[in-house]
C-alpha cells in the first residue's frame, strides 16, 4: 500500500486516479506530477516500486502545492475570516446557507433539511 503525506492510495487504481484521493490534489495537478517524476499515468498503485513513491513525494514537497492538513487549516482560517469580518459570504456560512447565490426558496434541501410530510404541508 502506498502512503503519500499521510494518505493511504488505494491499491487497484492507476496512479493518475489515485493521486486525487490526497485534498488539494485534482486530476490535472496529478497528472503534472506524475509528468515530472516521470512515472506512467496508467500504472496500477499495486505495481509502484518504492522508488517511485518516494519520487512523487519529492515532487509534492518540491512543489507549492498546498495539500491536505495545510490546505485544510488554510480553507478553515479564510472562511472564518470571513465570518469575522462580518461579510455577505461570512454571514451565509454562520448560518449554514448557500454561499454563491443559490436561491433558497425553492432547492437548498442541505440548508432546509428533509421535506415536511404531506400531511404536515400548508393547503393552498
Amino acid at each position: 500500500m502506498a502512503r503519500i503525506i499521510g494518505v493511504d492510495l488505494p491499491r487497484e487504481k492507476n496512479i493518475g486516479i489515485a493521486l486525487t484521493y490526497i485534498y488539494g490534489i485534482g486530476s490535472a495537478t496529478s497528472i503534472k506530477i506524475l509528468k515530472e517524476a516521470n512515472i506512467d499515468v496508467g500504472i496500477r498503485v499495486k505495481n509502484l516500486s518504492e522508488e517511485e513513491v518516494s519520487k512523487i513525494r519529492q515532487v509534492i514537497e518540491r512543489t507549492d502545492i498546498t495539500v491536505e492538513g495545510d490546505l485544510r487549516k488554510e480553507v478553515t482560517m479564510n472562511i472564518r475570516r470571513l465570518m469575522d469580518i462580518g461579510c455577505y459570504r461570512g454571514q451565509r456560512h454562520k448560518r449554514g446557507m448557500p454561499t454563491r447565490g443559490q436561491r433558497t426558496h425553492t432547492n437548498a434541501r442541505t440548508w432546509k433539511g428533509p421535506r415536511p410530510s404531506k400531511a404536515l404541508r400548508r393547503k393552498r
